[in-house]
């Protein structure tokens, strides 16, 4: 079982994701290896204050960290030199257009990335309805989690609706932009840089340096 540090703030979560290059956020097949595991109960779901949904947003910010549904179909952290490796491997070292024209990506999912790719940076209520109209959140859910999987879209924050008073109030809402639009000209130049298995050699090693006692099954598993 991986131990890791437990944690009590958003300061400590971000600290954490930065030594460990990438972090689930929910328990998976390497036992320890996430946020729920290692997390302060208190802060898991506080009864009052701020805990871990709450710091998503600003562990988001701090650490530049990629966040979206990278593990199996689970939110996860991944730092951005990482991360440009994570979304070689799972584009299979090839662009979204070059993989929707093989018949490699759904047309769903097209609709969603087409909508992203132009507005840059969406609120998941308004992707959804530009991607499929009024009550289209079903196909979009299901699209943009595929689109997360495959390293073709990632949370850039989380924003809250207002009250009159300007107070915040119910569940942060998911930001979604590109990975090209988030990271930059850096992202653009090194996500390709190397080949598929490579990238995934690369993770593979880094795991393993950070990951000593996990089976190596695992760490493939992870990596995907």
């Amino acid at each position: 079982m991986v131990r890791l540090p437990v944690i009590h703030s958003a300061q400590e979560l971000s600290a954490l994701i930065e030594e460990m290059g990438m972090l689930p956020a929910f328990e998976g097949r390497i036992a320890g290896f996430s946020i729920e595991a290692c997390i302060d109960p208190a802060y898991w779901f506080p009864d009052e204050g701020e805990g871990f949904w709450e710091w998503k947003g600003p562990v988001i910010r701090s650490s530049g960290a990629a966040y979206g549904k990278f593990f199996g179909g689970k939110a996860g952290y991944i730092m951005p030199d990482l991360y440009a490796e994570f979304a070689n491997c799972r584009r299979e070292g090839t662009d979204f257009d070059a993989r929707y024209a093989g018949g490699l990506v759904r047309y769903e999912d097209k609709r969603v990335y087409d909508v992203l790719r132009e507005r840059r940076s969406l609120l998941s209520r308004d992707l959804s309805r530009l991607s499929f109209g009024p009550g289209g959140r079903k196909p979009f859910d299901a699209a943009i989690t595929r689109l997360q999987m495959r390293g073709d879209a990632v949370v850039s924050n989380f924003e809250y609706d207002r009250r009159q008073d300007g107070a915040p109030y119910g569940w942060g809402i998911a930001r979604y932009e590109t990975p090209e639009y988030r990271f930059g000209a850096d992202f653009v130049q090194r996500v390709y840089a190397h080949e598929p298995e490579e990238s995934r050699e690369l993770l593979f090693d880094h795991l393993r340096r950070m990951l000593p006692g996990a089976p190596e099954r695992e760490l493939w598993r992870l990596i995907g």
